[in-house]
């Protein structure tokens, strides 16, 4: 039996990272910023991961003992797996930074679904004895009342294998994968872009349960040309196989309308600053598309959407909408120029929102 450390104890860290670790019989070190959460998990000893649909037995998570950065040692670690949010990375690696014996190496994994996680994760810890990764999540995760989680049961987390640089990880759950920086943007453009058409035209619609969303006919026939389109563009991009990519979108699909998996629209909307980025999962499909001269024009409505997307616990986003117009947000954050095609489409569809909101 080995340590690991997992950064990170919010649902992610915990219930889906900490659930393969636990059934992989790893002894678990987590660490995180928030004082009250590591008290709680000490305190506890243990918590239980449920799964949607009740798919199999819940598992009870133990073996593990939880700390602070100003408490925690990472003697006898050698493995480490980040699940923080992309704006938090750097300050991640800040800490790992003071805290990495320089007499031995280190292998990192990020699990956070944003844009070049490993190499923000890698300048900010500046060291040479580091490998660093990046995995993407696909399983999803709810924190209900207390420390239990309610969880997908998603077997592995698939990471990055060449910036392993040969390490196999002994835990038979993380599956590293040769090529990943494609599967990355195939995930991202295909999963996590379709998401953003449920949860942002989703609350347009007034949806608060994110499955009522994904299921609505509108919504639906919406997700149907999106797909089409975006695998059309892929297997053109990346060369992957029309049945293949067509079988990954639909998994994608079975997801997000399952009715046992319990969500909310909000919590797929937030951050949408992040989501709208030039080279994220909604504009990145939308230049994709547009290279390819083919029809983005459900992800151009759902830009708009999220442009236009409101909720009171979104201080960072409602103070960029408090300071930028939906103009100055397409060209600060989207990366998309007045006289673009897709600015045109956007704020076309901007109106239309706002006519009927």
């Amino acid at each position: 039996m080995s340590k690991v450390a997992v950064v990170g104890a919010g649902k992610t860290g915990r219930g889906f990272i900490g659930r393969l670790l636990k059934e992989a019989d790893e002894e678990i070190i987590f660490i995180d910023k928030n004082e009250r959460l590591v008290n709680a998990l000490n305190e506890a000893g243990k918590y239980r991961v449920n799964f949607f649909g009740n798919v199999r037995e819940p598992l009870v998570v133990d073996n593990f003992k939880a700390y602070t950065w100003e408490t925690v040692s990472l003697d006898g670690v050698e493995l480490i797996l980040v699940s923080v949010g992309g704006q938090n990375l750097s300050d991640v690696g800040e800490n790992l930074k003071k805290l990495l014996d320089g007499n031995k190496h280190y292998y990192i994994i990020t699990g956070e679904n944003a844009s070049n996680p490993s190499e923000t994760l890698r300048n900010a810890v500046g060291k040479e004895n580091i490998s660093v990764s990046e995995a993407t999540v696909f399983c999803t995760t709810i924190e209900e009342n207390g420390l239990d989680i309610n969880s997908e049961n998603y077997p592995y987390l698939q990471c990055d294998a060449d910036l392993l640089e040969g390490y196999v990880p002994a835990v038979k759950q993380i599956k590293p994968i040769r090529k990943f920086s494609n599967f990355l943007t195939r995930k991202l453009y295909t999963y996590n872009a379709a998401s953003c058409v449920i949860a942002y035209l989703g609350w347009v619609k007034g949806y608060i349960n994110y499955a009522d969303a994904a299921n609505d006919e509108e919504i639906l026939k919406l997700l149907d040309e999106n797909y089409k389109v975006t695998n059309k563009v892929l297997c053109m991009e990346f060369a992957y196989e029309k049945e293949d990519q067509e079988e990954f979108a639909l998994l994608s699909k079975k997801k997000f309308c399952d009715r046992t998996i319990v969500d909310t629209v909000s919590r797929n909307a937030r951050d949408p600053q992040r989501k709208l980025a030039a080279s994220e999962r909604i504009m990145g499909p939308i230049r994709l598309i547009h290279k390819y001269g083919e029809d983005a024009s459900v992800l151009e409505k759902t830009a708009a959407a999220a442009i236009l997307y409101r909720a009171e616990w979104e201080d960072a986003w409602t103070k960029i909408q408090a300071e930028k117009s939906p103009e100055q947000i397409l060209e600060d954050i989207c990366g998309v120029k007045s006289g673009e095609q897709i600015f045109d489409n956007i704020m076309k569809y901007i109106e239309e929102i706002r006519a009927g909101l």
